[in-house]
């Protein structure tokens, strides 16, 4: 599965190793082998001479040597994406890593902070946390199954953070959202959440306040709380917390120390949320 079809991102990774027959995957294993091809050649080329005898070693000359790395790659040349698999594979695994060791350090901010709406049981089991944009097409594919699942399982806890990434739209929509979570608590604030997101179209800051109008819900204070510096703290925070943890996109959910990326369907969160719990 490519998981950057099932979500929105701020900006494209640094590198993308695509190693599917399809010909955006060909003109990338094109560039990973001009750039791979120095250290690939330059470490056979050492393990073959540590694997001659020394007298035999001295004898064969560097041109000899590249010969006999091109014949062995020409004739076998599956070993060259055997080795960006595993060089992928071993990045990913350092990755994984790295994210959950920040996610012990950053419990507080992701599962406690103030800031973020919590639907579901506030007392469950097991977090599930999301970060989301309100104008991320793969958030609004992803609500659905949130709303099954907080239905399904009375013993869930869900967090919402707001990860405006996709533009200024997406700010003033999540400022306002934050606005209505500080003046009206959970519950008005996961009404809106589930209005806004399942909507048509952009959202936007005066779509959201419409929204808000509709709910029953003071405009006017709405307004003036999303201008405050408080609602624009819980985003800079939100941000930095996304940066230490190296997220690039939403929907992202993160569920005991696994992060999942994209709107991957009830069963794959279903699955996880289980694994926490054994």
């Amino acid at each position: 599965m490519n998981k950057a079809r099932h979500r929105d991102h701020a900006s494209c990774p640094a590198a993308s190793y695509e190693l599917s027959g399809s010909d955006s995957g060909q003109r990338s294993r094109k560039a990973i082998w001009r750039a791979c091809q120095v250290p690939i050649l330059a470490g056979m080329g050492t393990w073959i001479l540590l694997s001659m005898p020394m007298a035999h070693a001295q004898e064969i000359n560097r041109p000899q040597i590249e010969q006999i790395i091109r014949e062995y790659i020409l004739q076998n040349p599956e070993i060259v994406e055997e080795a960006l698999r595993e060089l992928q594979s071993r990045a990913e695994e350092a990755d994984a890593k790295a994210r959950s060791a920040v996610i012990a350090t950053e419990q507080q901010a992701l599962l406690q902070s103030e800031g973020d709406i919590v639907l579901g049981n506030p007392d469950g089991d097991v977090t599930l946390v999301e970060f989301f944009d309100f104008n991320c097409g793969y958030c609004k594919r992803a609500a659905p199954d949130l709303d099954t699942l907080i239905s399904n399982d009375p013993k869930l806890r869900v967090v919402l953070k707001d990860f405006p990434i996709l533009g200024e739209q997406s700010v003033a929509a999540a400022k306002i959202g934050l606005a209505v979570k500080r003046l009206e608590g959970d519950a008005a604030a996961g009404e809106f959440h589930k209005r806004l997101i399942a909507s048509q179209g952009r959202a936007d800051g005066p779509r959201a306040l419409d929204l808000v109008q509709e709910l029953g819900i003071d405009r006017q204070r709405v307004e003036a709380e999303a201008a405050s510096k408080e609602v624009e703290a819980i985003i800079g925070s939100n941000l930095a917390l996304a940066r230490r943890l190296g997220l690039t996109g939403t929907p992202t959910f993160i569920v005991g120390d696994q992060v999942i990326e994209g709107a991957v369907g009830e069963g794959p969160l279903k699955e996880a949320i289980q694994t926490v719990r054994q």
